[in-house]
């Protein structure tokens, strides 16, 4: 059963007051980085971090832009939103149809369509591909004192060399930010983007290094899949003299979060050692078996 913080329930009772629904018909989807219930009716509350207003105010503008750009993402409730709910800002969205992880073709084709889309005229911001690293390793107190030294001083070496990987990118474009086939889902009626968290403007690499990534270094991806997904695209980002620093920055945010919440999750902690592992050259040469974190 998932326990629910003191603060966190009582964020979710003013949440509800404010779209006029009883909180004890909620029912708990995921507690993570931010907390999501469904309500009567198929509508889903996001709860986030206290101090993302921003962030959540971006989420629902991103959802309206892309809706009024043709393709198809969650879509925010027609209410003014975010709404304040005990410090932290609270967004309601209507339930996604049934739906599964989408394929490498929906991923390649809906970036394909993303990064041809001009900037908004609402601020995205520039894209961070180091955002809270620092922060999770400095919680990540299950892992070694060396091992979280080690990540750090990577964290420093690749935040260091992120400028001359943004200057060199091919293009500069609206990117997901987070662009994996959990978060470009398959519905009846075709792929749809969810987790609009990381939204930004920067290289559209990253996005791309996403796929890279898990062909190169956990396997997830097998190499006849990745051959496919940059057919589709039209390009193969780890032929760009960038890849090296956005694909570490990649597995370092994979390694980071496993471990930040391994100190509450003991049953994830082996799971976050051996990534540590595999980054200091303990377990051999890529690609290595990492078991995803829910």
């Amino acid at each position: 059963m998932t326990e629910i913080s003191q603060p966190l329930q009582a964020a979710l009772v003013q949440a509800c007051s404010a779209l006029g629904a009883n909180p004890s018909d909620a029912v708990v989807l995921r507690v993570a980085e931010n907390a999501h219930w469904r309500l009567p009716g198929g509508v889903i509350v996001r709860i986030s971090r206290p101090g993302q207003w921003t962030a959540a105010t971006r989420e629902v503008h991103v959802a309206r832009w892309l809706a009024a750009s043709a393709v198809r993402a969650v879509e925010p409730l027609a209410i003014e939103q975010p709404v304040e709910a005990n410090g932290r800002p609270a967004t309601f969205w209507a339930e996604i149809p049934e739906h599964e992880h989408g394929t490498i073709a929906d991923v390649a084709e809906v970036l394909r369509t993303l990064h041809a889309l001009p900037e908004p005229d609402f601020g995205l911001g520039g894209l961070d591909p180091f955002v809270r690293i620092a922060e999770r390793l400095q919680a990540a107190t299950s892992l070694p004192a060396g091992d979280r030294q080690w990540l750090l001083s990577l964290h420093r070496d690749l935040a260091e060399a992120w400028p001359a990987s943004l200057a060199a990118s091919t293009a500069i474009t609206p990117v997901h930010g987070d662009a994996w086939p959990g978060n470009i889902v398959r519905t009846p009626a075709g792929p749809l983007l969810m987790d609009l968290e990381r939204f930004s403007i920067g290289p559209r690499e990253w996005d791309l290094t996403s796929t890279a990534v898990r062909a190169r270094t956990t396997g997830a991806v097998t190499a006849s899949e990745y051959a496919e997904f940059c057919e589709l695209y039209g390009y193969d980002v780890t032929t760009w003299n960038g890849f090296d620093i956005l694909a570490g920055a990649r597995e370092l945010r994979m390694v980071s979060y496993a471990a930040q919440h391994a100190v509450h999750h003991p049953e994830w902690a082996r799971e976050a050692q051996h990534r540590v592992d595999c980054l200091r050259g303990r377990h051999g040469d890529r690609p290595w078996k990492w078991t995803g974190i829910v």
